[in-house]
């Protein structure tokens, strides 16, 4: 990577022109377009005041005034490979200069070369690959793919979950994202996923959550009519709404409840996938293989959109002779393939994902774990990787949280005072209900990691306030 000190000195801009920080001429102009003209997602437009980012490199970004801020978010968990990555930017370079698009009914070397890829690092019997735009299209595409072959159409979700933001994909989604957007898809059913933190089942220990959420999930199915399921749909690990490892066991009790009810299992690898926890799919560490998997995020770290479903085999072959009603005018994009070649070849060449398992064991577990003792607002850490959440409580006996679920305003206060501290600190934080969760690149230095983590100890000195 370039030299992070040369590159806070000055930006370029979209002509190639470089520019040195701070340059507060451009940051007005850049914030008078945006609030002129920018309708952003999730958010009441008047109320909201973004910040206007002038260059990144590696694990850092500045803003137009010359502050400097440590990506401890990977910005939306997608940006695994961090800011300007040369080898990326090289790759859709001369790509652009080569075969700038092409439609998704012609071959593509890239595209062609980026799914044998994909599907070399997938399961045995997963070979063919469909290229999306990005994760809520891989979501709404796999539950097609599924209620195509089972002939069925009610899909089960859990209530903690986030999916996208399309039709199916939101009626999917657990969280209060949802809310407003139904009745979205009616045949969505939910369960509760196993939280051993906070268990719905009161359970005492990983295994018996283990055992009650494949009860709960078994009489869901029942219940709903298992002849009328087609899919369950699951985060490998629950993303955004809390870094919820399965506890030993589960993912495979519900791979066996999917074959004795004839259900396909959907894997939402959309953000654990390509090496957020060390492995390419993160479904390869807990032994177990899904019908079809859907990715984005980390595939090309989002340079470019793309997203996909690896589909299995036998899901594949339903058709061979029936066409597969859907597609996408960008469908594998040569642009966004050729990052995502580039991102295979920048894994095998750095050894990333060993990188990664090393840096979550050695540095960020013991790290977390020291830190919950010291500070009474920490209820619970958990994490893979380099992908782990710290929960916040008032109380860890009651386990009350920091803030309630959903809060907003001035009942998000605490959470909001830490993640200010944060950025006065010049990291950028990835906070969530009462979670901060730790999602770097994962070509973030041990230093720079170091860092990170210390300005986060620093910062919850601001929850630990509102503890008793």
């Amino acid at each position: 990577m370039t030299d992070t000190l040369s590159r806070a000195a000055t930006y370029t801009d979209r002509n190639g022109a470089a520019h040195p920080l701070p340059d507060r001429e451009a940051d007005a102009r850049v914030r008078a377009d945006d609030r002129g003209h920018v309708f952003h997602s999730w958010s009441a437009q008047a109320v909201i005041d973004p910040l206007p980012i002038a260059a990144g490199d590696g694990s850092t970004f500045w803003d137009y005034q010359g502050n400097a801020f440590l990506d401890f978010s990977s910005q939306l968990v997608n940006l695994n490979l961090g800011h300007q990555h040369p080898d990326l930017v090289d790759a859709i370079q001369r790509q652009a200069g080569r075969l700038a698009t092409i439609q998704p009914s012609m071959a593509n070397d890239v595209r062609g070369e980026l799914a044998r890829r994909i599907a070399e690092v997938a399961p045995d019997g997963m070979d063919r690959v469909f290229f999306t735009n990005g994760g809520a299209d891989a979501n709404e595409n796999a539950v097609r793919m599924a209620r195509l072959v089972t002939g069925r159409r009610k899909v089960l979700s859990m209530y903690r979950s986030y999916h996208g933001n399309t039709s199916t994909a939101i009626a999917l989604t657990g969280d209060p994202r949802r809310w407003p957007n139904e009745p979205a898809d009616g045949s969505v059913a939910k369960f509760f996923g196993p939280y051993p933190y906070r268990s719905a089942f009161h359970s005492a220990t990983p295994e018996e959550e283990t055992q009650r959420a494949l009860e709960h999930l078994e009489q869901t199915i029942v219940l709903e009519g298992a002849s009328t399921i087609a899919a369950i749909v699951i985060e490998t690990i629950v993303g955004t709404n809390g870094v919820l490892v399965p506890p030993p066991g589960y993912l495979a009790g519900v791979r066996d409840l999917c074959d004795r009810f004839g259900i396909v299992y959907i894997a939402d690898e959309v953000m654990v996938g390509f090496g957020r926890v060390g492995e390419w799919f993160a479904f390869q560490a807990f032994d177990v293989v899904p019908d079809l998997i859907t990715f984005a995020k980390g595939v090309n770290s989002g340079y470019v959109p793309l997203g996909g479903v690896v589909i299995s085999d036998r899901i594949a072959a339903h058709f061979d002779t029936m066409a597969f009603p859907g597609g996408l005018t960008y469908s594998g994009h040569p642009l966004a393939c050729a990052a995502g070649v580039a991102t295979f070849e920048v894994f095998e060449r750095d050894g990333i994902l060993a990188r990664v398992r090393d840096l979550g064991a050695r540095v960020v577990e013991p790290r977390l774990r020291e830190l919950a003792v010291r500070h009474p607002s920490v209820g619970d850490v958990r994490g893979m990787g380099l992908f782990w959440a710290i929960e916040l409580v008032r109380d860890r006996e009651s386990r009350e949280p920091l803030v309630p679920f959903n809060a907003s305003g001035a009942d998000a206060a605490p959470v909001a005072a830490v993640a200010a501290a944060c950025k006065r600190d010049g990291v950028w934080p990835f906070t969530h209900f009462n979670r901060v969760h730790v999602a770097p690149p994962l070509v973030i230095s041990e230093d720079e990691l170091l860092r990170g983590l210390d300005v986060i100890d620093r910062a919850l000195s601001h929850a630990d306030e509102h503890t008793r």
